[in-house]
């Protein structure tokens, strides 16, 4: 098989207000190269980089909002953080943990700072990405997965490299326990210095790296901490090597869906025809009821 090609590496871009809770870097779809079309399944990354949350008793964060059409995914990498939605689906999420909400025919929810936590403050760090789901099952029932941080699969690698922990996908027989529409492989490289990880996706597949912690070397190219690459849709295979203590990579990796992308703020459906329709079935009640 051959190597991958890497088309850029891009640091990251000024951040913007989520809320009142979440400080975040957009790099999909607002980095050049990283549109949803170019990234597809993946058609949004926020990631909020690690940083100090003063206490209170008042948790920030985001209140009652709509989406339809795709799934979010959260992962927790420092902090804790509460969701519920109208679903009646909810709970914490702490360091390590993941929520995969497949919002579907239509949800509201909120998320925020975990209420106990959000009372003693401290380092908070998280991924929020928008997974697609095929013009099949967009108007499916949602659904909620929480996926603790010991339901991940967790492949040890040798000469004491470190570990994959498997969100979604499988690696080197190692699966993990998300369930999704289509074709997608989503993991944290936690590598020790000097620690190595091969990975290998088809070409067609959409894959990016992001560094969340460290620093590490991809097929010879140096990736910072906060840094995200871009892999052109050349070759299969690439290494990750960390060249710092305790390196966390976020891999993703995904078959493009391949069909129309008609976006309209939380709202992801395949021509604008859908998109006036969950415009008015919101308007009217229909997503259900949540209280902020």
């Amino acid at each position: 098989m051959a190597t991958k090609k890497i088309a850029f590496v891009t640091h990251p871009q000024e951040t913007h207000w989520v809320g009142d809770g979440f400080r975040v870097h957009n790099f999909i779809p607002a980095i050049p190269g990283l549109s949803m079309q170019e990234m597809d399944p993946f058609i949004l990354l926020d990631y909020n980089a690690k940083r100090m949350v003063a206490p209170s008793e008042t948790p920030g964060g985001v209140g009652v909002h709509p989406h339809r059409g795709f799934e979010t995914v959260t992962i927790a990498y420092e902090g804790e953080m509460e969701h519920h939605d109208s679903a009646k689906h909810g709970g914490v999420i702490r360091r390590g943990d993941v929520q995969w909400m497949t919002a579907a025919s239509g949800i509201l929810h909120k998320e925020y700072h975990a209420k106990e936590w959000a009372k003693k403050g401290g380092l908070f760090q998280m991924v929020q990405l928008w997974t697609n789901l095929p013009a099949r099952d967009k108007m499916s029932a949602p659904k909620y997965q929480s996926i603790p941080n010991d339901t991940m699969g967790k492949h040890i690698l040798p000469d004491h490299a470190g570990l994959v922990e498997v969100i979604a996908g499988e690696y080197q027989g190692t699966a993990g326990p998300a369930r999704t529409h289509s074709p997608i492989a989503l993991m944290n490289a936690k590598l020790n210095e000097g620690g190595r990880a091969e990975f290998s996706f088809p070409a067609h597949y959409n894959t990016a790296l992001l560094v969340i912690q460290g620093h590490a070397v991809v097929n010879g190219t140096d990736l910072p901490t906060d840094n995200l690459l871009k892999f052109a849709n050349e070759g299969e295979t690439f290494t990750i090597e960390a060249t710092a203590p305790e390196t966390v990579v976020l891999v993703m990796s995904g078959e493009p869906l391949r069909e129309p992308i008609v976006a309209y703020g939380p709202f992801v459906m395949n021509t604008k025809q859908e998109i006036m329709q969950a415009l008015d079935d919101y308007n009217r009640g229909a997503f259900g009821h949540l209280e902020d």
